[in-house]
């Protein structure tokens, strides 16, 4: 292979076989291919785009660069998903308990949140104790006692996937779908799943802002998963506000515990048993979307969905005493929270009027110099930190009335945060006539897409 000219027919349109792109990424993991030309020909790749074989062939390469977890010898279905990121998107902490209450296999492999986006395994960091540095033996054996494995990406799942994508992230080379669809599913068919449920969310907060951008994503990520031989589905769920009403780690996880009690905010549980349905389908536990969503609540009305969340963070040495404690004295006082956050500022409506758009990745940085998320790999995250959104799209508001709680580490810019969380939201007057029609906000699901069909 002759790099240069290997470059050089994808700078100019020209395209590859699959072997030959898997061949291309195992040099670059092995240091035979130096950094200054897999940069070009990702480059020239996300410039020109990559065949649906090509991106196949990233997705293998990635995949077969590292180890599988081995599932086979468990009994039951094997079903997992992923989300392609937002704000307040704390779905994955009640499907996995939701799910192995039913016998499903849920190995879960989350990662950390960088940017605007929170990250899963940040949220259960803020479980005392809580361990997520499983390697894939032990998720496997924690698979087969308890049903689910909550853990981050070890050194040996795609360890080639490792490699690009700190050299796309140095590199302007992030933003390509056949990359960003690869990689995520390079990762999840590591997992020795059967089936797997995909949130594509869209809007403000979202990764993919655009219906059109999230499609041709959801496309791609089933076109790989299905070669594989992976069932997959995906759901695409709205970010143009926080999911929820709680922004940040420990707080998302009260949120969580809240659901899992009955007491979720109605949107987070609309995704959740949405999703819940999805999967239950994959694995063969329900015949269509609206017996899995029955399914789904009833976990959480029967209490089997947080005692198997307990069991969870029992099994992952987490301190499953601080969350009963906390539940107890939530029910006497609902302000109280998990961890007391080192100061708060409330936010106040500027004027009277109905709140009719949020850009809502500015919150999600908002939260992050609150201290809820990392700029870095190095920063270090205050579980305390966070929003609560005491008013949502589509709410009245009065003048001077609170919107939000903002809780920062010790050293937060708390009024600049302040004035940023106002300005991140579009107030409009009440409608003065009975004709002029009120603001809505976007439904919480947009569609659905499998192999055979896109709604």
């Amino acid at each position: 292979m002759n790099p240069y000219q290997f470059i050089r027919k994808k700078r100019d349109g020209g395209s590859h076989s699959k072997q030959q792109i898997i061949d291309w990424v195992q040099a670059f993991t092995s240091g035979e291919l130096p950094d200054y030309q897999m940069s070009a020909f990702l480059m020239a790749g996300v410039l020109k785009g990559f065949t649906p074989e090509e991106t196949q062939g990233f997705m293998e390469a990635m995949l077969f660069s590292g180890e599988r977890m081995d599932l086979s010898d468990i009994q039951g279905p094997k079903i997992d998903k992923h989300s392609t990121g937002g704000v307040g998107d704390k779905t994955s902490l009640l499907l996995a308990p939701i799910l192995a209450s039913q016998g499903v296999i849920v190995p879960m492999i989350s990662g950390r949140g960088l940017g605007h986006t929170g990250g899963t395994l940040d949220k259960l960091a803020s479980i005392q104790g809580f361990r997520t540095d499983l390697s894939l033996e032990q998720a496997s054996h924690q698979c087969l006692q308890i049903g689910v494995a909550m853990m981050g990406q070890t050194e040996d799942i795609a360890p080639a996937d490792k490699k690009l994508y700190a050299l796309r992230d140095a590199t302007a080379t992030v933003e390509s779908i056949p990359l960003i669809a690869s990689s995520i599913m390079s990762k999840k068919c590591a997992e020795g799943i059967e089936g797997l449920v995909l949130d594509v969310k869209v809007g403000t907060g979202a990764f993919m802002e655009t219906e059109q951008e999230a499609r041709e994503l959801a496309s791609t990520m089933i076109q790989l998963g299905e070669s594989f031989g992976v069932k997959t589905q995906v759901v695409f769920t709205d970010m143009n506000q926080p999911l929820g009403r709680l922004v940040g780690n420990g707080l998302e996880v009260e949120e969580s515990i809240l659901g899992l009690l009955g007491n979720g905010p109605e949107d987070l549980m609309e995704v959740t048993h949405r999703l819940a349905a999805s999967m239950f389908q994959l694995a063969g536990k329900v015949e269509s979307i609206d017996e899995g969503v029955t399914l789904s609540k009833e976990t959480i009305t029967n209490g089997e969905a947080w005692a198997k969340f307990l069991t969870l963070v029992e099994t992952q040495q987490g301190d499953a005493d601080q969350l009963k404690d906390w539940v107890q004295e939530w029910q006497k006082d609902s302000t109280v929270h998990l961890y007391t956050p080192s100061q708060s500022s409330s936010v106040l409506a500027p004027q009277a009027g109905v709140l009719t758009h949020c850009d809502c990745k500015e919150l999600g940085f908002i939260a992050t110099e609150l201290g809820a998320g990392r700029a870095t790999m190095e920063d270090t995250i205050d579980p305390a930190a966070g929003i609560e959104c005491l008013k949502k799209l589509g709410e009245s508001v009065e003048e001077g009335e609170p919107i939000a709680l903002l809780h920062g580490h010790k050293d937060a810019p708390m009024e600049v945060l302040s004035q940023r969380y106002s300005a991140a939201w579009t107030l409009q007057k009440e409608p003065s006539e009975a004709t002029e029609q009120r603001f809505s906000p976007p439904p919480v699901i947009h569609g659905f897409m499998t192999k055979e069909v896109a709604k």
